[in-house]
Order: structure tokens, then sequence, then C-alpha cells
């Protein structure tokens, strides 16, 4: 199996992360974040979008987008609930990382510590970051009370929102109102099997 990936998106590492904790081996290939002028090339055929991450099967058939290869290897696992009530729970956290979440936190992180031209988006920053913290607070207020967004144990929901959230602040973002958040963060970087992100 190969991954085509990037040590510091978000997205590829959610799919590291539960390969990790699931102990399924691969092979990765690393894609440049910013120079993406080979992707054509390298993954024209696999993923008509180009993104990373984008896997190929053992079989040869290609998957993308992060969410999608989540809930391939997640499903009949603990990480996917068995109550139907608490399946629709984790999809509605795994589309609100994609809708509101990522195009806010990942966006500006991008923009402030990848980009190389953090100036090109000042116009932007603030509206961003603004939305980032919309997306922060509901996760903080959800989690008040509870160790993890879906159900007593970590789920799909949990990884793909861990992802970008625990690195927030390369992109600016002050975590240190959202207590519920930063207990969370923490509860999941303490699951056996985890991998932290690689910079």
């Amino acid at each position: 199996m190969l991954l085509y990936d990037s040590p510091v998106s978000g997205n590829c590492y959610k799919v590291r992360l539960l390969l990790a904790h699931l102990g399924i081996a691969y092979e990765r290939r690393t894609m440049d974040v910013v120079d993406r002028s080979d992707r054509p090339q390298k993954l024209g055929g696999l993923n008509p979008a180009l993104r990373v991450p984008t896997l190929v099967l053992d079989d040869g058939r290609p998957l993308a987008e992060s969410g999608a290869i989540l809930w391939y290897f997640g499903e009949g696992t603990d990480f996917v609930p068995r109550d139907r009530y608490e399946r629709a729970q984790v999809l509605q956290w795994m589309f609100f990382e994609q809708y509101d979440h990522e195009p806010a936190i990942a966006v500006v992180r991008f923009w402030v510590a990848y980009s190389g031209r953090p100036e090109a988006f000042a116009d932007r920053l603030e509206e961003r970051r603004a939305a980032g913290h919309r997306a922060l607070a509901a996760m903080d207020r959800h989690l008040a009370g509870r160790d993890f967004l879906v159900g007593d144990a970590p789920s799909l929901a949990d990884i793909a929102l861990y992802a970008y959230t625990h690195v927030a602040h390369e992109g600016g973002f002050d975590l240190d109102a959202y207590a519920a958040l930063q207990a969370w963060l923490a509860r999941i970087a303490a699951q056996p099997g985890h991998v932290p992100i690689e910079r």
C-alpha cells in the first residue's frame, strides 16, 4: 500500500495517525505542499483533484480525500461506533472539520507557516482567524463535560479534528481560552499507538 503524503499536512497526518493506531504498514511517497508542479504526472491518474493524501491500495485501486480514507480503514474497528446515531455523529464532526474547521485553521496555518509568503494573504487573515476561533469555540463547548467528541471512546471524529487543532498555534491561534479543548488534545495524544505529526 502506497500513501502519497506530505509530512506537514494535517489531512495526511490524519491518515498516518489512524494507520498507526491500527498497526497497518504502508509505504510513503512525499509530495511538496508548496511546489505542486509534479502533481499532474504523479497523481493525475489516481486523484482528479491532485491532492494529498492519495492512497493506492495493494490491489492498485486509488482512494483520495482524507475523510474517505479514514472511513475505509476505520469501518469495522472501534473508531467507528456500532450505534447508528453515533456513526452519524462521527460523520457530522468529520463534515464540520472539512467545512468549518479546516478552511480556517489549516488555511491560516499554511499561509503563515508554510507558504513562504505570508504577506500575500494579510488582507484575508483576520476573517479566516475569526472563522477558526468560531470552530474552536464550537468544539470547546461540545467537549465541556465530555472526554471525546462522540461516545465514550476515541472515534474517527477525534482523529479528524485532532490533526489541525493540535497545530493551530502555528497559524497564530491561541488555545488558552479553550480549556475543554486543551484537555481533549492531551487525551488524544495520550492514546496508545499515538504518533506525532512531522514538521
